[in-house]
């Protein structure tokens, strides 16, 4: 039996292949079985590492005590088949996903939750390329700030996704980038680099190590890095799929948010190839969805079984379009949405779509039905431009004067982590919006249990029919999470404010544990 680890912790078992196979990444096909005392079964894809190896990445789901395993492989080499082992789980795992578990849906579908009910709310940067360009110092200094602020997700490209892109593979050199598959400009995933990814490793592991979930993106369909002929609606459907079970074989025994089609329609053949596979090998349930381009009807595969949630996109002109989460909302069956690429801040002028209009938009979002979370995005940091004059960058998404260093301290960045702060410890879980309640039309509830509102420009809020609101109530300011005021709801139903500056009222008979007690 191997030392003890612990629950919703990485164990890695490495397998070694007797014979040499001249195709490994693509005519091998490798998994192990694991079964604990208590009768669970899991089963998790293994990876091909280069040369002989093949490596298997298993988190127990929360259980303590043993497991015994035993490999299997589409090929008859004992090296990768037939090879078991036990492994001894004990204590308690670090940080909020080691206490309460991963992600998944919730039991109505449109809300996160850890495995073990904890409500969660996840509030995403959309760092992109930083899989391929940034360095792990640079992606130590991201992790860091953004953990700070409030973020504990981070969209990404897992590859450079453009097939017509040229540049040195250098990730610290103007135009360049680090490759992962050698034959992506011939619009094929069969020449699979594992140095690539060894390197990813350790970028994925600094974001998780700062409780930041990537949202692994295979290879995008829409407008990739510079919009060079994307390969993700292009490749095979089947090397889609093959590389959406390698990423859960590589990443799925960490916290991951599983992102099968970005940018386009959702209906691309790869997107529904890539549900399925992941649906096949994900043990642990980890979300899937799509996110959709600006024009997309927001609605694919809506009643299909692999998918989790629907993000759209309001794209880059500075609006604010919450009726796009609203009309997602209504979608049947349920599932969770979010607008997952509002304006960037920064791109093309200074100070466009900035400072508190990304808080603003986030709770408008919120209240409109992106119960899931929210999701904020930069110029010039969304692409890693290394400096504010690298060579190559589009004017159109650059933010003047910056790189992606200086892009991550725009203002706007400090105001979507302000909502999981306020809702941190809350039973919001279940929460739809409302807009019956009170003449403010921004608001959510669960009724008799928690009851949202965020008034936009400050001033009293009045609560019209007040039957199943709670009655203690705490004022925030949704710029800071600061509590200005608490109180019960009077006999009139009002609560009053301060006009002119933007709040938030949150009603609920329990804040004890809450951020805002």
């Amino acid at each position: 039996m191997t030392n003890p680890t612990t629950p919703w912790s990485p164990h890695e078992i490495v397998l070694t292949a007797e014979h040499d196979h001249p195709e490994p990444y693509t005519g091998v096909e490798v998994w192990a079985t694991f079964t604990h005392d208590s009768g669970r079964v899991l089963r998790r894809p293994a990876f091909w590492d280069g040369g002989a190896t093949w490596r298997v990445r298993f988190a127990s789901p929360g259980l303590t005590g043993r497991w015994t395993w035993e490999s299997a492989a589409s090929v008859d080499d004992a090296g990768l088949a037939g090879v078991t082992g036990s492994l001894a789980v004990d204590g308690e795992g670090e940080g909020v996903f080691g206490r309460h578990g991963f992600w998944r849906m919730s039991q109505e579908g449109r809300h996160l939750v850890h495995a073990d009910g904890t409500p969660a709310f996840l509030v995403a940067d959309t760092a992109w390329a930083l899989p391929w360009r940034a360095t792990p110092e640079q992606a130590e200094t991201y992790a860091a700030d953004r953990a700070a602020k409030g973020f504990n997700a981070v969209l990404l490209m897992s590859v450079q996704p453009d097939s017509g892109a040229r540049g040195p593979a250098d990730r610290t050199a103007d135009e360049g980038f680090a490759v992962a598959f050698e034959d992506l400009p011939d619009l094929t995933l069969r020449r699979l680099r594992p140095e690539y990814f060894a390197e990813l490793d350790v970028l994925a592991a600094t974001l998780v190590r700062h409780g930041i979930v990537p949202v692994w993106q295979p290879v995008f369909q829409g407008f990739g890095w510079k919009g060079l002929r994307t390969a993700g609606a292009e490749v095979p459907p089947e090397d889609y799929a093959r590389y959406c079970r390698y990423l859960l074989a590589r990443y799925g025994a960490a916290p991951a948010v599983w992102l099968v089609g970005a940018d386009r329609f959702g209906d691309e053949p790869q997107v529904a190839a890539g549900g399925a596979e992941v649906q096949a090998w994900d043990d642990l349930a980890q979300p899937t969805g799509i996110h959709y381009a600006p024009f997309g009807s927001n609605r694919a595969h809506q009643d299909a079984d692999w998918l989790d949630f629907q993000w759209c996109q309001t794209g880059h002109l500075g609006d604010h379009v919450p009726e796009r989460v609203a009309d997602m909302a209504r979608n049947l069956p349920a599932k969770a949405v979010a607008n997952g690429e509002p304006s960037y801040e920064g791109t093309r002028v200074e100070g466009f779509a900035g400072g508190w209009w990304q808080g603003h938009e986030a709770w408008s979002n919120f209240c409109a039905g992106a119960t899931m979370g929210v999701v904020y995005g930069a110029g010039s940091l969304w692409q890693w431009q290394l400096r504010p004059d690298e060579a190559g960058q589009s004017p159109y998404f650059s933010a003047p004067g910056a790189g992606w260093r200086e892009a991550l301290d725009f203002e706007g960045s400090r105001y979507p982590g302000v909502l999981a702060r306020v809702l941190h410890g809350l039973p919001f879980t279940g929460a739809v919006p409302d807009w019956t309640r009170t003449g403010n039309p921004r608001n959510v509830v669960v009724p008799g249990v928690f009851f949202l509102s965020y008034v936009a420009g400050g001033g009293n809020l009045r609560i019209v029919f007040p039957a199943d609101v709670p009655r203690p109530y705490r004022v925030v300011d949704p710029r800071t999470g600061e509590v200005l005021e608490r109180g019960e709801l009077s006999e009139d139903g009002t609560v009053r404010g301060p006009g002119g500056a933007p709040r938030v009222v949150v009603f609920c008979d329990d804040f004890s544990g809450s951020a805002i007690a």
